[in-house]
């Protein structure tokens, strides 16, 4: 019987998810566009492991969403699970967060019967303006495309749209939404990332033993950051 931790903060969502093997045993997420995520993550944990009757010394491994995404959300979520480790000596492991969502997508079409089964999954996760993180994933769900940074438009995924149907989700997919017509593109509205998704991801590392170095793991950022400064007068000049 294994014990493990689930996080992901790399967009607006964060989510914390307990599993007992492959069974969710309770979640407790947030979907704040204000990215509190430092202020609600630890208490996040505190409440999940408190209500079940466990402490960090009880889990197995932790898990956690790895990228790409939210640069700082990544930040902290990699940040708070390396901290477990270190204090508990358990392993970590890092989960694609568009591989979680393309799970997330199956378990959404699994509830949702009557839909016209699509040829592929594209979770899209937003990346400023009118760029997307984003990859191609057939049924099982095995990626068919490399991860990129994308940059949108009416052309975007026409090699593929020709012929198969690709569902699009993902706070990325909005903008998709607006820019490609094809009858082969159909959209989730209102899809959100959950640490729920990446439970059978994460059991089948741990199984395999497939851990990070939790000194020198950093998450994936695609992209390098970029601050942008601010229109606010912090300082009052």
């Amino acid at each position: 019987m294994h014990h493990l931790l689930c996080i992901e903060t790399g967009t607006t969502t964060c989510s914390v998810a307990l599993s007992k093997d492959l069974e969710l045993i309770e979640a407790i997420e947030s979907h704040d566009s204000n990215h509190n995520h430092a202020k609600t993550l630890a208490s996040f944990i505190y409440t999940l492991l408190e209500n079940n009757g466990l402490s960090a010394n009880d889990l197995s491994a932790v898990a956690v969403s790895k990228g790409p995404g939210s640069y700082t959300g990544l930040r902290i979520g990699v940040s708070t699970a390396k901290g477990i480790c270190y204090a508990t000596g358990k392993p970590l492991i890092a989960v694609g967060s568009l591989e979680s969502m393309a799970y997330g997508g199956l378990d959404w079409l699994n509830k949702n019967s009557d839909f016209q089964t699509p040829d592929f999954l594209c979770p899209m996760i937003d990346a400023r303006r009118l760029e997307v993180y984003t990859q191609l994933f057939n049924l099982y769900p095995v990626s068919v495309s490399e991860i990129e940074a994308k940059i949108l438009d009416e052309n975007s995924f026409r090699n593929f749209l020709d012929k198969k149907r690709i569902l699009f989700f993902g706070n990325g997919s909005a903008k998709a939404k607006k820019l490609i017509t094809s009858n082969n593109a159909h959209f989730i509205d209102g899809f959100l990332p959950s640490a729920r998704f990446m439970i059978p991801l994460a059991q089948n590392l741990l199984k395999n033993k497939k851990y990070e170095d939790v000194a020198y793991f950093e998450p994936f950022y695609l992209k390098d950051f970029v601050a942008i400064k601010s229109s606010k007068n912090v300082f009052g000049r």
